[in-house]
This record gives structure tokens, C-alpha cells and sequence, in this order.
């Protein structure tokens, strides 16, 4: 059996395995952990009351954090003429059309994101058995098919994250990093409990925030009380 890390250990001492914790003094616990050398995820784990295969209960979406997710996305926009112009001009890594295509079926994959207009999409399309499996093919619903590329380019890289419902109806999203202020974790936190809000289809039954857990990459998880959201 493997055994915990040292820090690992001490900082699941400091959780009561029994207690859910109101959503401020979680984030405060999670700030007081010994952390890695690294500056890890800020991650939140929400089972929903939904189930997802009923389609009018699957829950996707993004929302624009507003203290960003402590990450720079490299950004890859599908566009010709004006609006390739306007994707590079609002901070585009790669822009392009049937030349960028090649060059991502060819096997280059160096990106996060990938943006496209409508009208390129049958372009991006044929690319689907390679960006389809990494979940970088755009979506309308997510906001990355779309004529304004500018606004699109200039939101992901503020710090726009994507989520989508998993099978048990749990939604998993980074919420920011460890060394952001407990603060700025917090309002991150409630933007995408918020968003989340907002999309809960009509059909749902019953309690809607079902169980809420807050961890970073290498700490316990920490259960939250739903009612002090």
C-alpha cells in the first residue's frame, strides 16, 4: 500500500473528515497547507442533481473568473480576412485557416484553445478525430464559435475556463492557484457557483448542490457546507 508524503499527512490532519466547512474558512484552511514547490491548481469538485443523459440535463458551459485561473492559455483562432487580423490583434497565439488545419492534422498540437468563425467550420471540422478527443474542438455553446473573435481571444486569456458535467453528474474546474489571495480564490469560487446557478435546467429535482469539495493538486480535499454558498 503507497504510503502519504509527509506534507500530505500533516495537512490532512488538519481536516475533520466529519465536518463540511463554510466556503470561507475552506479556502482559508486550504491557504494554510504546506504546499509544493510548485504554485499548484486551485481545483472545486460539484455533484449536481442532474443526470446527464437526459440531454436537457447536461450541463456545460464557461464563465470568465474574475481574478483569471492563474494560467496562460496559448490560443489558436480559425479566420481569414478581417477577422484573422482582429484575433491576432487582440493577443491570438496562431491564427490561420486551411494552412493551419495542415499544420495541426500533421501532428503540431502546441495550444490550449482553439477559437473558430462560423464560416470556418468546415475546416475545423475535418480536424475532429484530433481535437474532439483532447476537447479543443470549438463550440457555439462555450463561446469559441463565434464572428467576434476579439472578444473571444481577449476572455480566455483573462482567464476563461470551460466545464462540462461527467457522467455521476460532477463538474471538476480550476478555480485559480495557491498563491492567489484567499480573497481572489473565493470570489473565483462564487463566479462559478453563480454560473453554475444559472444553468440549472428546469427539469432538475431536488436539491441542486448536492456535495461541493475544495482541493489543490497535491492536498486532501475539503468538504463544504452547500448552505454557506
Amino acid at each position: 500500500m503507497a504510503k502519504s508524503g509527509k506534507n500530505y499527512s500533516a495537512n490532512r490532519a488538519k481536516v475533520d473528515s466529519e465536518k463540511k466547512y463554510p466556503l470561507a474558512e475552506a479556502v482559508e484552511l486550504l491557504k494554510s497547507f504546506t504546499t509544493a514547490k510548485f504554485d499548484e491548481s486551485v481545483d472545486i469538485a460539484v455533484r449536481l442533481g442532474v443526470d446527464p443523459r437526459h440531454a436537457d440535463q447536461m450541463i456545460r458551459g464557461a464563465v470568465v473568473l474574475p481574478h483569471g485561473s492563474g494560467k496562460s492559455a496559448r490560443v489558436v483562432v480559425f479566420a481569414k480576412g478581417e477577422k484573422e487580423l482582429e484575433a491576432r490583434e487582440a493577443g491570438a497565439d496562431f491564427t490561420g485557416a486551411d494552412d493551419l488545419a495542415k499544420k495541426i492534422s500533421d501532428g503540431w498540437l502546441d495550444f490550449d484553445k482553439v477559437i473558430a468563425t462560423p464560416d470556418m467550420m468546415g475546416v475545423v471540422g475535418k480536424l475532429g478525430r484530433v481535437l474532439g478527443p483532447r476537447g479543443l474542438m470549438p463550440n457555439p455553446k462555450v463561446g469559441t464559435v463565434t464572428f467576434d473573435v476579439a472578444r473571444a481571444v481577449s476572455e480566455i486569456k483573462a482567464g476563461k475556463v470551460e466545464f462540462r458535467v461527467e457522467k455521476a453528474g460532477i463538474i471538476q474546474v480550476s478555480v485559480g492557484r495557491i498563491s492567489f489571495s484567499a480573497e481572489n480564490l473565493l470570489e473565483n469560487i462564487m463566479s462559478m457557483v453563480e454560473t453554475l446557478n444559472r444553468l440549472k435546467p428546469s427539469s432538475s429535482k431536488g436539491n441542486y448542490f448536492r456535495g461541493f469539495t475544495l482541493a489543490s493538486t497535491m492536498s486532501p480535499g475539503i468538504r463544504i457546507d452547500i448552505n454557506s454558498l
